[in-house]
């Protein structure tokens, strides 16, 4: 077989083959074989004819297709593997020249990972920050169970801070048009809270039960919807109830209607070290994503575009899924966002082109360490998130190649992640 490649770009290869015979006649042979049973020729028994009297019994047609078929598939892998390129999307193929059995030129054309060259991550040192927990993070917890356990009830006066009110508002920009994202009905709402923008829940004080109130504020230039960012809206709020927020007192009593607590110091025990365990797995999170991320910058890379397009693709699934959850169309997000579905796509390039580089940059890491994943590993690893899961769904997703496949890659990432640990902390 003769290959010659050609690189358009970087994260491209073109491939011409040429096939010699003593190749083409084994791949017949081999084709010839799927036929054996399917084929009755008289005077032999199913299976034991003879291939060149197989053959002229077997339609042309159909003999020519499968042996076409299988002779690009088995020489397009060969070149690749001979060649170490690295595919990311099936190859478009063109059929140069195919004298059958005899003679085969095609071109195959598919997007590749181009040379990754790798800083040198051993020598990249990175300290992760101390996780510390004041005794305001633990009061900020009390203040919630209280809340939370808070009884409330409906009171015939004018709010004040500290009071739960039950309001439908909508807001309206200056041409009186609804603006979405800015409407609620019997939305609960504690005075204080400063979960609205700035001004909003000020504006609501003094308001009794059926009453209404109209006022404009200027949405923070900063707000996470770019559609509403410094952009003046109109509110329309009608409170239906006002309640008295009364949250019980922190003592033992409390604390024993939380949990097996004697005491409040014990909560406050227990709240630190909770806060304690998920700060620390935050801090790990920040910590190896800041350091992939320091790899990465420093290793040289271009990403083939196929792959940032799937990323983007798996990130918009996502962001759908999530807004179904609360209930907003897509559309509705859209608009709220003030862009279009191409726009939109195009938002998320950059950090879907920072995903894959970092995952290819650790793949590349993983082959140079000879990480890899055993399939006792795998197998023991499906089986504790079998144990975990008891939905039938999740479960019958569990048991596809590609969660197998997806499990693996975590794996292999989990492996890969304490191998630049190490180096990174190593003295």
């Amino acid at each position: 077989m003769q290959v010659k490649i050609n690189h358009p770009t970087n994260t491209e290869a073109g491939i011409t083959i040429i096939a010699n015979p003593e190749e083409l006649k084994f791949i017949k042979e081999h084709v010839l074989e799927h036929f054996k049973t399917s084929i009755k020729v008289p005077g032999f028994r199913e299976g034991k004819v003879p291939s060149n009297i197989l053959e002229k019994h077997v339609n042309q047609e159909s003999l020519q297709s499968k042996f076409l078929e299988e002779a690009v598939e088995q020489l397009y892998t060969q070149a690749l593997q001979s060649n170490k390129l690295r595919p990311v999307d099936r190859p478009q193929i063109a059929v140069k020249k195919f004298v059958p059995f005899t003679t085969l030129e095609f071109e195959a054309n598919v997007p590749i990972v181009g040379e990754i060259k790798l800083s040198d991550y051993k020598k990249v040192k990175k300290t992760k920050p101390k996780v510390t927990i004041t005794a305001k993070d633990i009061d900020d917890v009390v203040k919630s169970l209280l809340e939370r356990a808070a009884v409330k009830s409906d009171v015939d006066r004018m709010a004040k801070n500290g009071d739960q009110l039950y309001i439908d508002f909508m807001g309206e920009d200056d041409k009186g048009n609804a603006v979405n994202g800015a409407d609620g009905k019997d939305y609960p709402l504690l005075l204080g809270s400063n979960a609205f923008i700035p001004g909003f829940e000020e504006n609501l004080v003094g308001l009794k039960a059926t009453q209404d109130k109209t006022f404009t504020l200027k949405f923070p230039k900063d707000y996470g919807v770019k559609a509403l960012a410094s952009k003046n809206v109109t509110f329309k709020v009608s409170v239906t109830k006002v309640q008295e927020v009364k949250p019980p007192k922190f003592d033992d009593h409390f604390a024993k209607t939380i949990g097996p607590f004697k005491n409040i110091s014990e909560l406050k025990a227990d709240i630190k070290k909770q806060l304690g365990i998920e700060r620390e797995q935050q801090a790990d999170r920040l910590y190896e994503n800041e350091l992939i991320q320091e790899i990465t910058n420093k290793s040289t890379l271009e990403v083939p575009k196929v792959l940032v397009d799937d990323q983007i693709d798996r990130m918009e699934q996502e962001e759908r899924q999530n807004l179904a959850y609360r209930g907003q169309t897509w559309e509705e997000h859209l608009k709220e966002e003030g862009v279009d579905e191409a726009q939109h796509k195009e938002q998320k390039r950059p950090q879907a082109t920072e995903r894959i580089k970092a995952s290819l940059v650790m793949a590349e890491i993983a082959e140079s360490e000879g990480l890899d994943v055993s399939s006792e590993e795998l197998d023991a690893r499906m089986q504790q998130l079998r144990t975990q899961y008891q939905d039938p769904k999740m479960l019958e997703e569990l048991e596809k190649p590609e969660a197998r496949r997806d499990i693996a890659g975590r794996i292999l990432t989990e492996k890969t992640l304490l191998k630049v640990v190490g180096y990174a902390n190593k003295k």
